[in-house]
Parts: structure tokens; sequence; C-alpha cells
């Protein structure tokens, strides 16, 4: 029977200095995870898809065309925690934080059928728990480099020049500019010779209500001696991922919680495969999960002192989708 267990890295240390290939799932809090050994995999009833790694069939199990369907809360309730963020940023608490919110949907699949039909570079799905099928890599680690892809602004693909519009919204380049530059300091503490190898770097997603460009960066660096084959360690230092985060870390991790209200449990924490040599691994956005006998939708955005209500707010009913089309 899967288990969730609490988050303990020298676990994972273990099974990384044997080289033993496994897969974690961990949450926002890194209280918790799940860790499977690739054998253990495989006996269980966990999906995932990797570019490095695919448990599950790809047979199509539902012909219906996927129809998703919410009443987002009210902007005046999404204004409370975001006037409470606001009032942190302009006292200087902080200077981004990503704020999320829980909306309840209804889908005609299942979580298992929304797997199998979505399109997406990083998907997985724990029966009756959640299904993710996210765009954005957390760290890859390949002959002692390690690289990091922070994704951090959005557009709707569909407006005139949008690209062009993502590429110079003084919001978006501060929050991004924000978030390179956190991660870029989150890298060295564990490597030497951390750069940015790619800057604001466009990618297109599709999906079946709305196509979004979002905006990424690469940044890479060489890992330090003691934290070779330590995945463990390294994780345990680098969560929670600053772009679901913000920054200071430590001050606006309180000051999410108290925005919030709400857990968010394995939303916007990592999962990865260990091949015995290499990791690949993502944070958990675009997700969905089962609450009692219904279904949520765990979405956000990064809020700066420039952030517009209306906007946010958008952004957060944009990023209710899945990549099914």
């Amino acid at each position: 029977m899967l288990q969730e267990i609490d988050f303990d890295f020298a676990a994972i240390d273990k099974l990384s200095l044997s080289k033993i290939p496994f897969v974690f799932f961990i949450d926002f809090l890194k209280e918790k995870m799940i860790l499977l050994t690739e054998s253990e995999l495989k006996n269980s009833n966990i999906k995932i898809e990797f570019p490095n790694i695919q448990s599950a069939s790809k047979e199509v199990i539902n012909n219906k065309k996927f129809n998703l369907s919410f009443n987002a809360e009210s902007l005046e309730s999404y204004q409370k925690g975001f006037d409470l963020v606001q009032e942190n940023l302009k006292k200087g608490n902080s200077y981004l934080v990503n704020y999320t919110r829980k909306t309840p949907i209804e889908i005609n699949y299942t979580l298992e059928e929304v797997f199998a039909h979505s399109k997406a570079k990083y998907k997985a799905c724990i029966p009756n728990k959640f299904v993710f099928f996210s765009p954005e890599t957390f760290i890859e680690i390949k002959d002692n480099q390690i690289v990091t892809h922070p994704m951090k602004g959005t557009i709707d693909a569909d407006i005139p020049n949008a690209k062009e519009l993502l590429k110079a919204n003084i919001k978006e380049k501060a929050e991004h500019y924000t978030v390179v530059d956190l991660l870029r300091n989150d890298l060295s503490m564990v490597a030497n010779d951390v750069k940015v190898d790619e800057f604001q770097r466009i990618d297109y997603i599709q999906t079946q209500q709305k196509n979004l460009f979002a905006m990424s960066s690469e940044i890479s660096g060489t890992l330090k001696p003691k934290f070779q084959y330590k995945i463990g360690s390294i994780l345990n230092l680098l969560l929670p991922a600053g772009s679901i985060l913000g920054a200071p870390k430590k001050k606006t991790l309180e000051i999410i919680l108290e925005a919030e209200n709400y857990d968010r449990s394995f939303y916007s924490g990592v999962s990865g495969f260990f091949d015995g040599e290499n990791l690949d691994s993502c944070v958990m956005i675009r997700f969905i999960e089962k609450d009692g006998d219904k279904f949520v939708f765990k979405s956000g955005g990064g809020i700066t002192h420039q952030s517009q209500l209306l906007d946010e707010y958008e952004e957060m009913k944009n990023k209710i989708y899945a990549p099914i089309y």
C-alpha cells in the first residue's frame, strides 16, 4: 500500500549514494514525501511519465471530449489574501510572493484519465490523490552539472504580439529577474561556477481552453564535491522551490501561509526520478487534487508591488486548465 512518510533527506541520500534508481514526490512544506525505488514503482499503481521514465501505458481510456468547468472564488475573496501580500511587500517584508488559490472544478474524467490524455513534459498520477501535468523543470543533474529552469510569467498566447508584450511587461520582468536571482543564489549553495545560460526564453503551452506563453530561464553550475550523489542533501537545501515561493524565502513562506489559509500539500512541491546516475525533476504545478468525492485545481502566480489585482486574479483563473486537446 502506498504511504506518505515524513521527509527524510538522509533516506534519499542513501539511495542516490548507492546509485539505486528511485522516484520521489515531496510536498510544498518539505514535511511529507512519497519515495519508491524503481522496482517498487513497477509494483505500485502510480503512473508517471517524465522525459527519462515512463511507468504507464499510453492507451486511450476515455473517448469522450474532455470538459472542465469551474466557479472561481469571488474577486473580493481573492483580494483578502492579495491585500495582505501587498501590505507585506510595501513594508519590505518580501519583494516577491507566489500567491495561490484552491478552486473547485468539475471534470468528466478520472484522475487516471486526465493523466492518460494530457500532454506535458512531466506528468504523474497518484490514484485517488492527485494528478499533475507540469511544464516546469526544477533541477537536472548530469555528469556533476546541475541545471535549473525557473518559469515565471505567463500571457494569453492569442493576444497580438503576446511574446513581445510578455518580455516587455515591467511587472513580469521584475518578477522573472527576482526568481532568476533567487535560483542563482540557491544553486550557489550546492554548486560552483553558477551562471545564467539562457534568459527569458518563451515557451508555448497548448490547452483546450486557452493557449499560453510562459517565460523561463536556464541557470547552471558544477556540483560541489561534497554534494555529488547526495540528492537528498541538495533537495533539503533548495526546497521549497523558489519559483513557487518567492523571496526572501523564510519570511515569504510566513506571508504565504497567512494569505492563502489552505493546505497546498503536494501542490508546488517537487517530483523527480534518479536513474542511478542522473536526476531529472519538476515543480508539481498544473495540479488537480481529489477532495472527498470532488476535485479542486490549485493555481496562482507571483505578486510584486507592481501587481494589479484584476490581472493577478485573471492569471490565477487562466492557469486552471488541462493540456488535453
